[in-house]
Formats: C-alpha cells, sequence, structure tokens
C-alpha cells in the first residue's frame, strides 16, 4: 500500500472518528489536505487521460463498485470526497459545493468530454450510477448530506463546467497558501507567494461575471471571497505578532510586462482617440469645402 494511500485512510478516520468540536482546525483546510492527496490518482496526462487512476486504488474505499471508466473515477472520487467529509458540525452546503468544484474540474480537464453543463453530466451519468445510488443516502436529515440535497446544489449550478472548473483552480490556490504557512505549526511571513496568485485568478473571475451565468456563478464569487477571509482571519490569530498578511508582489518580468502592456493598450487607446477626432475633423472640413462650391456653382 503506497504512502497516498496510507494517508488518505488515517485522514478519513480523523475527519470521520474525532469530533469536530476537539479539534481546532480550519475546514477549509481540512478538505485542502484530502484533495491535494487524492489528486495524486487524478493527476493525468493530457495525451492519455485517465492512465495514471489506479482502479485497485479506488476500489479499496468503494469496493462493490465499478471505478473502471475515466467517467466512473471521476464519479467515484466524487463519492469519495462526500462521504468522506460528511461529518457532523461541518456545513453540508460547502462540503458539497467543494466537491463540485472538484468534479466540474476533473470533468473539464477530459478532451473527450462533450458535456458543457454540470446538470447534463449529472442526470445522465451521475444519477444513472449504480454506485451513487447506493452509497449516498437518500434520507432526509438536517445534519447530513442526502441524495435531493446533492441533485439541487447542482441543478442550481446552470452554467458551463468549465467556468465552475476555473473557481476550483482559483481554490487550490488558496490551498497551497495553506502549504505555504504549514499546518501544523505555522511560518508567519509577511507575504504569501501564492496569495498574489489568488488574487490574480480571483480578478479574472469577477470580470469574468455577466448576466447570462446567473446567481450561481456570483454565488461561488462570494463563497471564494468568504475562504479567503476565513483564512485572513486564521493567520491573524496565529500571527498576531507581525503584520498583517498580504500577498507578495509579482516579479518584476510580470510586473513589467503588466505594465507594458497597459502602457500599449493605453497609448492605442489615446491614439485611436486621437485618429477618430482628426478624422471627424477632416470630414467636417471636407464637407464645408463641398457645401463651399456648390454654392459657387450656383
Amino acid at each position: 500500500m503506497s504512502k497516498e494511500l496510507v494517508y488518505i485512510f488515517f485522514l478519513i478516520l480523523f475527519v470521520c472518528c474525532i469530533p469536530i468540536n476537539y479539534i481546532n482546525f480550519n475546514y477549509s483546510n481540512i478538505y485542502c489536505e484530502l484533495i491535494n492527496t487524492i489528486d495524486k490518482y487524478f493527476d493525468d496526462d493530457l495525451k492519455n487521460p485517465g492512465e495514471h487512476t489506479p482502479t485497485n486504488t479506488l476500489n479499496i474505499f468503494l469496493s462493490n463498485c465499478n471505478c473502471s471508466s475515466d467517467e466512473e473515477k471521476i464519479i467515484c472520487g466524487f463519492i469519495i470526497l462526500l462521504n468522506t467529509l460528511d461529518v457532523e458540525n461541518l456545513k453540508r452546503d460547502k462540503i458539497v459545493e467543494y466537491a463540485i468544484l472538484w468534479l466540474s474540474y476533473k470533468l473539464n480537464q477530459k478532451k473527450k468530454n462533450e458535456t458543457t453543463r454540470l446538470n447534463d453530466f449529472h442526470t445522465g451519468h451521475i444519477k444513472a450510477n449504480s454506485c451513487y445510488n447506493e452509497q449516498i443516502s437518500t434520507n432526509i436529515d438536517n445534519n447530513k448530506i442526502y441524495m435531493d440535497f446533492i441533485d439541487e446544489k447542482i441543478e442550481s449550478m446552470d452554467i458551463d463546467i468549465k467556468d465552475i472548473s476555473n473557481f476550483y483552480d482559483a481554490f487550490k490556490s488558496l490551498c497551497n497558501m495553506y502549504s505555504e504557512i504549514g499546518t501544523e505549526k505555522k511560518q508567519c511571513k509577511t507575504c504569501l507567494e501564492n496569495g498574489g496568485e489568488l488574487l490574480e485568478k480571483y480578478e479574472k473571475l469577477k470580470n469574468g461575471l455577466d448576466i447570462n451565468k446567473g446567481s450561481s456563478y456570483l454565488q461561488l464569487l462570494s463563497s471564494l471571497s468568504n475562504d479567503y477571509k476565513n483564512f485572513k482571519q486564521e493567520y491573524s490569530a496565529e500571527c498576531s505578532s507581525i503584520s498583517p498578511l498580504v500577498a507578495c508582489p509579482r516579479s518584476s518580468v510580470t510586473k513589467n510586462t503588466l505594465i507594458t502592456i497597459a502602457i500599449i493598450f493605453a497609448a492605442a487607446s489615446i491614439l485611436l482617440g486621437i485618429s477618430y477626432k482628426y478624422s471627424l475633423f477632416g470630414f467636417r472640413k471636407r464637407s464645408k469645402k463641398q457645401h463651399l462650391r456648390e454654392k459657387l456653382k450656383k
């Protein structure tokens, strides 16, 4: 049994068997630990998707399930995440949201995946999957994840899989920030390298918001913002002796590139404005001359 598999096993025991009230940890951090580990089993080569995901590894956790095809492997990973994180005193909505982000990211990695909407994949593949129907409870319980709740959450995300996948990419940057400061012994720093990366991705997501993407896109954006705020609060509590957390400045190359691009766009806008102004001025002059000629002819 590999080290990663042993780690997942003990992490599952840690999350599921120890009362949450007696543990001092941030939920996003625990999710990051699990998802970073399980990702190693879905680290697909773009040319050979699914090749690095051993079926027998997934079947250890889901012994009665078929996790052989690419789609089945992703669904199995989705089920493992839901079941592993389904513990008391954790927000059910948040658990499902994180698992959906992961699911969308993995589906987006597949070259042959023709589905663009998450709900289409959910209806055509997940709801019809026998393992999913066996592993996920249908009983309504206020403290547990149940099937109808997952269905409602996925159906509410009526946006492209690619858009949802971008939020997962930003969340991974937040996970990298947890890794950067360390989970056991906090390494207090004046700035975090991954902070700048997260903020850049957040800005892109914010700029990508439009009326056609609906409230679900805005909800994910708000959720990511709150996760970052929670991280800052935890960091401030642990590292109160140093200045408030900031993102490290990006490399001078990146900064210079951004400045150069900004200057080019600004200069282009000015030149276009001047060009338009003078072309309009020239047009008016020509119109006056034409009008004068017509008068002289008369």
